[in-house]
């Protein structure tokens, strides 16, 4: 019996090490066949190339497709995402997997999901039914959601969301956040040697600070 061929697409850092502990489990698998798009931040020296990441994990791309412009603007981005379309059409048409494995929400991502809406490839996609205010990653990730066929969500709040859009609840699954697989892999450092890493030292009270762009108020970053 010929096995099940599954596909993962990865555009950047953040959702790779995410996937990554689903990807060696299937690669490990008897049943399936693992197949591996990478395509853009990872193949930018500007964001260090971390392909290489992924080379060192022992995976060897089925594809690296290029879609970076050096420029983040909308008009930028936009354009990225049209080369996006057109090549992750040929190659996923190209490779024919069983299932495509997709996570969250970024405009590669929805131009994968895009491409492969229109070659009647099923979609396996991982953290629908979240918000993030402010960005227009909500709008893409909910229309991933609705080319998707397969739907693995994080908490039941985020399932409820996802059947709310009209998926049926028989292909929602709550199997919570993938990135604990990560975190359970991990060697952790001590203070020290976090210290030494980041070149910084801790005070009695010390407070961590992100900031998320916010992508519907472009050019005001700094402002913010």
């Amino acid at each position: 019996m010929r096995k099940k061929t599954i596909c993962f697409f990865t555009g950047s850092r953040a959702e790779y090490w995410l996937l990554r502990p689903l990807m060696f489990a299937v690669q490990r698998s008897d049943e399936f066949d693992l197949q591996l798009v990478v395509s853009g931040s990872h193949l930018s020296p500007v964001h260090g190339e971390t392909i290489g990441d992924i080379s060192k994990d022992g995976f060897r791309p089925d594809a690296e497709i290029e879609t970076q412009l050096g420029s983040d603007s909308p008009v930028g981005t936009c354009k990225s995402m049209g080369l996006g379309m057109i090549s992750y059409g040929e190659t996923l048409s190209r490779l024919d997997p069983d299932l495509l494995v997709l996570l969250g929400d970024r405009f590669e991502t929805f131009a994968a999901a895009s491409a492969a809406c229109i070659l009647s490839v099923s979609i396996a996609h991982l953290h629908g039914g979240e918000l993030t205010s402010g960005a227009y990653d909500d709008s893409l990730r909910h229309a991933i959601t609705k080319m998707s066929h397969l739907h693995f969500v994080s908490t039941e709040e985020y399932r409820r969301r996802v059947i709310q859009l009209g998926e049926s609840p028989d292909t929602v699954f709550n199997v919570g956040a993938i990135g604990i697989s990560s975190i359970d892999e991990l060697s952790l450092l001590d203070r020290e040697q976090l210290e030494m890493e980041m070149g910084f030292s801790f005070g009695n009270r010390s407070v961590l600070v992100t900031f998320h762009p916010v992508t519907r108020e472009s050019g005001k970053t700094r402002q913010q």
